[in-house]
Formats: structure tokens, C-alpha cells, sequence
């Protein structure tokens, strides 16, 4: 038997309770940029998911995500119910760590995806169909793409794609998921002509705090021990961060002529979201550098949304989905086997086969997330209804899908 190591076990736990954080984090980030009658629906659609998807993972998604590999594609259903899933490390999954340990590590981000998406259609969706279309997206979208990725045999991994804490299986999964979404229910009404307010940006700050602090489980914990990849992507995971909030701020005072609170939390979860998929592989000046970028980038995607013409409520596509794409990519470009030895060579290194296998993976995700949550939309709006009724959207969220007030009468 594999001996199992206290410390790596008790890491790998705190960053899972870290995780969890992220995503009561995320919505009190989001619902402090939505109006203040949609408050308490915003919240209630990232908060429901700690139950809803954890139910999902233990009795079915676990074992397509990571169970024995069939064909590359999918897991089978050998670890049903966690089935198997014991106190014993897994040799592939946390060598040092026990299997369950793992499993409970990687349910925390199958909450925090589809929790992601919801900022796309933020202030117009039912629950009830927004609760069918998060469980079937887990179900048929979410558990392949990791199986794929992260999975021992998946197809991505072994084509030599490399992403450390979910560049591809989390950003641009929910990024594209998000594109979907938003091409397929209407802009709420008024877009285009009316001013969206955030109602409580102190709130969101609040969440982009809680975001940073679990984004170091997020990446840390990805390391899988308590060791010097750890503290290197910990690191990576705060410049990216620190990099991604500086210059969105610079391109944004240089461009509006006012630097924002709300873009300072938008640049540091578009940097924070950029450097995931390289935490683990590339060096702190890397990571300043995709930072930087991510900032610019994301800032100018943002920006240009009205003019494209598509309301992605709260820029769920501009900074996850695009910092996702750029992140990925940009592990091809200065991954490095002298921070992760069990990692790859990037361009700069003289490697051009992992930036060719980095981009194979973002069209790969990119297109079959989309394509099939589109699909999914369009069933279950034809079943069901996705849009809120006219007087519900105008009455909000709160009290037409709720009956709950976030302040009061």
C-alpha cells in the first residue's frame, strides 16, 4: 500500500475547504453588480449548486470524470456512488493523499463551473430551468471535458495538452457555455438603451477578495502536495492576479479617463482566471507577463460587448472564456520543465509541439461546450421556458422567483 503523507492530506483538505469558499465568493461578487431587486437570485443560483452539483459528483459525476478511461472520452461507472473511492491513495490521483481526499478536492470545482455560467444570463433566467439545465450541463459537458483533460487516458492529456487548475475544463468551459447561453435567451429588456448600475460594489469587492483567497487553494492545491510546486504556483496564482487588476486599471483610466473599483475586481479575476491553467508550470516573471496580458485583453473584449451586440450580463465570455483561451495558449509559450519537471517545454524553450497541442485543446473544448450547450438551451427552452416573464424580469428575481427581499420593504 501506498503511504499515505499528513501533510499533503491536510493541504490538499484546506485548499478544498478553499475552493468551496470560492463559490459563496462568487456570488456575493456577482450579485453586487446586478440590481438590487435581483439580489438574493443571483446569490440563490451560485449557493444551490454546493448541494445540487455535489449530489451529482459523488453518485455519478466522479466516476465519468475520473473513473477507469473508455476510449479517451469518459470514465465508466465503476466508482458509482464513490464506489471504491477509499482512504487508500489512487496511484494517478494524489499518490500521497487519500483517494477520497482527491475526489472531495475535485467536486469544488465541479460546483464552481457551471456557478461560473450564471453571470451570462444573470437577472433573466427561471430556476427551475436554470436547476435542469446546471445538472444536465454537469452531467454532459462538464464530467468529458475534465475526463478528457485530467483523467488518467483522457484523449486531451494524452495528446500532450497540459492544464494545471482548469484553464481549459473550468474558464473556457464556462466561458463558452456562457456564449451559448447569451446567444440563445434574449438581452434583458432595455439593454442598449438603459444604464445596468451595479447596485453594491462594495459587496462585490467583498467577492473578489474571497475569489483571490480561494483561488490559492484553487491552483495550490492543484499540486497535490504540500512541496515547492505548491509555493510556486501559489505565487504564479497572486502575480497573475496582482498583474491582471494593475493593468486592466491602466488600460481603463488611459481609455475612460477614471480608473474603476469595479474594473480593479474585474482585472484581478481576469488575471486570476488567465494564469490557472500555467500556475504550475511557469515562472513569477511568466506570470506577471500573463497577467498583463489577460488584463489588456479582457479589458478590451469587455469593452467592445455592446458594440458586437450580445448582453453577457456580467462578462462571463470576456473574462473567463477569453482568459481561458489566452491562458492556455500561453502555457505553450513559457511552460517550463525547471519549475515542473512532469510538465513541458513552451516555445520559449524551443518547443513548438505543446503550443500546437494547447491550441488543439482550446478548439476542441471551445467548440464541443458550445455546440452542446447550445443544444441544451434550446431543448429546454423549448420545453420549458428559459426567460422569466416580462412583469417578473421588470418586479425582479428576488420577489417573482423567491418571494424574498434583500433589504427590505
Amino acid at each position: 500500500m501506498i503511504p499515505i503523507d499528513k501533510a499533503d492530506t491536510a493541504f490538499v483538505l484546506i485548499s478544498a475547504a478553499l475552493v468551496m469558499l470560492m463559490t459563496p465568493g462568487l456570488a456575493i461578487f456577482y450579485a453586487g453588480m446586478v440590481r438590487a431587486k435581483n439580489t438574493l437570485g443571483t446569490i440563490m443560483q451560485s449557493f444551490i449548486l454546493i448541494g445540487f452539483i455535489s449530489l451529482e459528483w459523488v453518485y455519478l459525476g466522479y466516476t465519468l470524470s475520473f473513473g477507469p478511461d473508455v476510449g479517451g472520452f469518459i470514465g465508466d461507472l465503476s466508482w458509482i456512488g464513490l464506489r471504491s473511492v477509499s482512504t487508500a491513495p489512487h496511484p494517478s490521483y494524489g499518490p500521497t493523499v487519500p483517494h477520497l481526499v482527491f475526489a472531495v478536492f475535485q467536486c469544488m470545482f465541479a460546483v464552481i463551473t457551471p456557478a461560473l455560467i450564471t453571470g451570462a444570463f444573470a437577472e433573466r433566467m427561471r430556476f427551475g430551468p436554470f436547476l435542469l439545465f446546471s445538472m444536465l450541463w454537469t452531467v454532459l459537458v462538464y464530467n468529458p471535458v475534465c475526463h478528457w483533460v485530467w483523467a488518467s487516458g483522457g484523449w486531451l492529456r494524452e495528446l500532450g495538452v497540459i492544464d494545471f487548475a482548469g484553464g481549459l475544463v473550468v474558464h473556457l468551459a464556462c466561458g463558452s457555455a456562457a456564449l451559448a447561453a447569451v446567444t440563445v435567451i434574449r438581452p434583458r429588456k432595455g439593454y442598449g438603451s438603459e444604464n445596468f448600475i451595479p447596485h453594491n460594489l462594495p459587496m462585490t469587492l467583498i467577492g473578489t477578495g474571497l475569489l483571490w483567497f480561494g483561488w490559492f487553494g484553487f491552483n495550490g492545491g492543484s499540486a497535490l502536495a504540500a512541496d515547492g510546486l505548491a509555493g510556486s504556483a501559489f505565487m504564479a496564482t497572486h502575480l497573475g492576479g496582482m498583474a491582471g487588476l494593475v493593468t486592466w486599471v491602466a488600460v481603463e483610466w488611459l481609455h475612460r479617463g477614471r480608473p474603476t473599483t469595479l474594473g480593479a475586481a474585474s482585472g484581478a479575476v481576469a488575471g486570476l482566471a488567465t494564469i490557472t491553467p500555467g500556475s504550475g508550470f511557469v515562472s513569477p516573471n511568466a506570470a506577471v507577463i500573463i497577467g498583463c496580458i489577460a488584463g489588456a485583453v479582457c479589458y478590451a473584449c469587455v469593452a467592445s460587448k455592446q458594440r458586437i451586440g450580445y448582453d453577457d450580463s456580467l462578462d462571463v465570455v470576456g473574462i473567463h472564456g477569453v482568459g481561458g483561451v489566452i491562458g492556455t495558449l500561453l502555457v505553450g509559450v513559457f511552460a517550463s520543465k525547471a519549475v515542473n519537471a512532469a510538465g513541458a517545454d513552451g516555445l520559449l524553450a524551443g518547443n513548438t509541439s505543446l503550443l500546437l497541442s494547447q491550441a488543439i485543446g482550446v478548439v476542441a473544448v471551445g467548440v464541443f461546450v458550445y455546440c452542446t450547450s447550445w443544444v441544451l438551451l434550446k431543448i429546454i427552452d423549448r420545453l420549458y421556458g428559459l426567460r422569466v416573464q416580462e412583469d417578473t424580469e421588470l418586479q425582479g428575481l428576488d420577489l417573482g422567483e423567491h418571494s424574498e427581499t434583500a433589504y427590505g420593504a
